[in-house]
């Protein structure tokens, strides 16, 4: 009797994993379309107005006797005190997080096949590590650029950026909600000593 509830369980607790699964796969669908519409689509580009364009690749502002778009140079940057290293790592922990949005399916493919607790462990650290890129390369691009950007400026792509945080945060509030609950199940049901029988 108490093997069949331990076996209903389990099983039970395997149907809800799954189900976890496949929500965190939805959400990690959904940051990396995010992702590609900010980073690509949008070619990295946080504002993006008529009369200014700023981003990861894109400095533009609008010259007034030229009547257009003016997009400046590295030297042209470093004399508006920008910091061109600290762009450069924006650039790259931003983008560093879309990679790893690319791989990111093949190691919930991994943790839902062993169903190992190291696995979903794995999945928590990827997931911080992307939270912590994503966060220092918007903030240092922030840092750099904020003397020419209002909040009213940003477009699309910087919304989609904050939209990917905000899933990336659900996904690990869920991960660490399953690891909690697992660790529950197990502690509630020890390892049964040899030549015990059931009632």
């Amino acid at each position: 009797m108490v093997f069949k509830k331990l076996v209903d369980t389990r099983m039970g607790l395997r149907r809800i994993r799954d189900l976890i699964c496949v929500l965190i796969v939805l959400k990690a669908a959904g940051t990396f379309a995010l992702m590609f519409y900010a980073l690509l689509w949008k070619a990295g580009n946080l504002v993006d107005l008529p009369d200014k364009r700023i981003g990861f690749y894109n400095f533009c502002l609008w010259n007034e006797t030229a009547r257009e778009l003016q997009c400046l140079e590295s030297k042209h940057l470093q004399v508006m005190g920008i910091n061109l290293t600290g762009m450069g790592l924006a650039r790259v922990c931003v983008y560093a997080c879309l990679v790893l949005n690319i791989f990111y399916p093949f190691f919930m493919t991994h943790v839902r096949g062993t169903e190992e607790r190291e696995g979903w462990k794995l999945i928590l650290i990827i997931l911080m590590i992307k939270v912590v890129m994503l966060s220092g390369g918007l903030g240092s691009f922030l840092l750099q650029t904020s003397q020419w950007i209002y909040p009213s400026d940003f477009t699309g792509g910087f919304f989609a950026l904050l939209g990917t945080q905000a899933l990336l945060l659900l996904q690990i509030l869920i991960i660490t909600v399953v690891m909690r609950a697992e660790r529950a199940e197990g502690d509630s049901h020890p390892p049964r000593a040899a030549g015990s029988s059931d009632p």
